[in-house]
């Protein structure tokens, strides 16, 4: 492999979805499990502030 993910070019949306981690992710953010969160998203190969700015669109962190 050429060190790229295999996600390069994905939005979020279609990395869930692709991974089958879709559900997963969403019923994660409806039950505010920060953790589970982030522990998917870092499993579609986002980096830290990815993972952080959707964590604050999701509303699971504040802007502070």
């Amino acid at each position: 492999m050429d060190g790229k993910s295999k996600y390069s070019g994905m939005t979020v949306n279609e990395r869930l979805y692709i991974s089958g981690l879709i559900d997963k992710y969403y019923e994660a953010v409806r039950e505010k499990d920060i953790d589970a969160a982030i522990s998917i998203l870092k499993a579609v190969d986002l980096g830290e502030d990815n993972i952080m700015a959707n964590l604050k669109f999701a509303g699971l962190i504040s802007d502070d």
